[in-house]
């Protein structure tokens, strides 16, 4: 979370005590500007469906949840809306940080708006440039499907994408239907509380790295000077100095 810009944590509700500690998911969400990615986030913490946003800065939301009966804080970073420019897609810098941050990534389009849907392909390209070797689980999510006379993406347009970009696809309404929200991002958090914590390996090679380079022969290890030796000398400095001051 230090790692992004421009966030502020928003607890949208106080979270249940446990025993022990949770296991925290972290989620970036991104899409094109005004196609809900806030609605969806904030329907999904806290079942609430506010229509007017301000506009949107990036802000993280976290709650503390149980995930297959155990306690998971779910940390959800919004991110602001991306455009499509004649240089390609505009996107804040912070939001490349966002996905190497996050334990899987939800792609956001709208179904009354064609140009949201066309930019799902490369902001796919951009999470896998992004995440390097380790490239983070996706999901697509639809909006606004119940906006039947605005509809500009055919509801079979999601799937097909999504079984190229070989994820899974969910079209639903963060206006009407909370039940359709909430199982899109549960899927998700299931999915993720079953594998390892990602940091661990990281940890381990990066502590086995550190080790191993203060092993290398390569670069011997500075011997500390002797400081017993190092007295003796400067004694018998200083009785050669006075031997030769008597002697004159």
């Amino acid at each position: 979370m230090r790692l992004i810009q421009n966030m502020t944590t928003i607890a949208e509700c106080p979270a249940p005590e446990y025993a022990g500690p949770s296991r925290a998911i972290k989620i970036a969400v991104i899409g094109g500007g005004g196609v809900g990615k806030t609605a969806l986030v904030v329907r999904f913490l806290t079942r609430r469906f506010i229509g007017d946003y301000e506009r949107n800065a990036g802000n993280l939301y976290s709650r503390e949840v149980q995930v297959d009966g155990d306690p998971v804080t779910i940390q959800v970073q919004d991110t602001p809306g991306a455009e499509m420019t004649d240089n390609g897609i505009s996107l804040p810098d912070h939001v490349t940080c966002s996905i190497q941050w996050a334990d899987a990534v939800v792609l956001v389009y709208s179904v009354t708006d064609r140009r949201s849907f066309d930019l799902i392909d490369q902001l796919h390209q951009l999470v896998v440039r992004a995440g390097g070797a380790s490239v983070p689980p996706v999901i697509l999510l639809a909006n606004k499907a119940d906006l039947l006379h605005l509809r500009q993406v055919d509801s079979q347009q999601g799937p097909l994408l999504a079984r190229t970009l070989g994820c899974s696809c969910y079209e639903v309404s963060a206006s009407e239907d909370y039940n359709q929200v909430h199982g899109a991002f549960y899927r998700l958090c299931c999915q993720l509380a079953k594998q390892p914590p990602p940091t661990s390996n990281s940890t381990n090679t990066s502590a086995s790295a550190a080790t191993e380079k203060r092993r290398s022969p390569l670069i011997p290890r500075p011997k500390s000077p002797n400081m017993q030796d190092l007295k003796r000398r400067f004694k018998q400095a200083l009785s050669a100095k006075v031997r030769t001051v008597t002697s004159v």
